[in-house]
């Protein structure tokens, strides 16, 4: 076990007396069956670890179960790392969040002149989903270079850029392919070098078959019309990673948070830019940051992401005042894992009302599931 893992382990014995944990753990009831996909979840609170959990099955053939140090295909969980890097450039003087992406980023169809870095990071941008012009017949995967021909594709934007938000995974593979540029190396190691090392993440990967290796890897799962799993790891998309590639485990993802919180990586300043709601011309605001959905629970600001891809379903709530974070991440298709992390953080929050009548923003976004 690693150190970080068994600082974990510690971490959720010791609270095993509190009677906070046998609920908490009750809540993952439905990844519990020691036969099935499973689930790692942790809870964070005030730099503290206060609770782990992990069960069932990371992969079914081997029987090997999930742990606190399983990794995880992100999804879009992986959308809040592409936005440091690119708040990581922005810091440095190296971007702008109001230059224009075809300036940084030779080669965009010409539909897309007026899309800035900022409406890309905030889903305002109007850019037509890649997957929509990938065949059905599609063999080799899809890779994140490919985006910009598929997207030539497309009749120009779904609306003027700036002036409405829709959900677009296309963003952020644009973004991933804007680090490289600007960057000189590929994105994958772009992370590793500036992102993942520094804070010890060792094992936390934007992963690229072949060139790579996920350690502890959980492999994804849905079910079939009998109700039991069969394996659904990959699709012609899983090979894109600035919309979601990366593979983490809770543990490290722990040492993300932290990272956060403390402001390791960009200042303050920077960081509030990711945490922003976004002003429309309309007057209307939209939920949706820098690689975060944003809104306020019972007054509290909280900041949500989803992320769901073949296999995979994962959650994490966060809200910044408490220094309260809670992370599901699942090897199924299906569920629905944010409920069950909005449950967890509220045995911190003591709510007024429970977490079906307080809906994560992604719920009632265009596009975003």
């Amino acid at each position: 076990m690693s150190p970080s893992a068994l600082t974990l382990a510690l971490c959720t014995v010791l609270l095993l007396g509190t009677g906070c944990a046998p609920s908490a753990r009750a809540l993952l009831a439905d990844y519990a069956h020691p036969d099935q996909p499973g689930a790692s979840a942790l809870v964070l609170h005030e730099g503290r670890v206060v609770f782990t959990h992990a069960s069932g099955l990371a992969d079914l053939p081997s029987r090997t179960p999930a742990t606190p140090d399983t990794q995880y295909r992100l999804a879009s969980l992986s959308k809040q790392f592409t936005a440091l890097a690119v708040l990581l450039l922005i810091e440095e003087g190296k971007l702008g969040d109001e230059d224009r992406v075809e300036d940084v980023l030779p080669g965009l169809p010409p539909g897309l002149h007026e899309v800035r870095l900022r409406h890309l990071l905030q889903h305002t941008s109007g850019v037509w989903d890649y997957e929509a012009f990938v065949p059905a017949t599609q063999a080799e995967q899809v890779k994140d270079r490919d985006v910009p021909a598929l997207l030539a594709r497309a009749p120009g934007t779904y609306f003027p850029p700036g002036t409405a938000v829709r959900y677009s995974n296309s963003g952020y593979a644009l973004l991933a392919l804007v680090v490289e540029h600007v960057s000189g190396m590929p994105f994958a190691r772009f992370l590793h070098t500036r992102v993942f090392a520094p804070l010890g993440m060792h094992d936390t990967v934007a992963h690229e078959e072949g060139q790579d290796t996920v350690a502890r890897r959980a492999h994804g799962y849905a079910t079939d019309a009998a109700g039991g799993f069969i394996p659904r790891d990959q699709s012609p998309t899983s090979a894109v990673l600035g919309d979601g590639g990366i593979y983490s485990s809770i543990t490290e993802l722990a040492l993300w948070h932290r990272a956060l919180e403390a402001h390791t990586l960009v200042s303050a300043d920077t960081q509030r830019l990711a945490w922003s709601a976004t002003p429309l011309p309309d007057g209307s605001v939209s939920p949706y940051g820098f690689g975060w959905f944003v809104d306020e629970d019972e007054g509290r600001p909280r900041l949500t992401h989803h992320g769901e891809t073949c296999g995979f379903t994962n959650a994490v709530v966060k809200y910044p005042a408490e220094r309260l974070t809670v992370i599901v991440l699942t090897n199924r298709a299906g569920g629905e894992p944010w409920r069950v992390a909005q449950r967890l953080a509220d045995r911190w929050l003591a709510p007024k009302a429970p977490a079906e009548q307080r809906p994560w923003p992604f719920e009632s976004l265009p596009n975003a599931r």
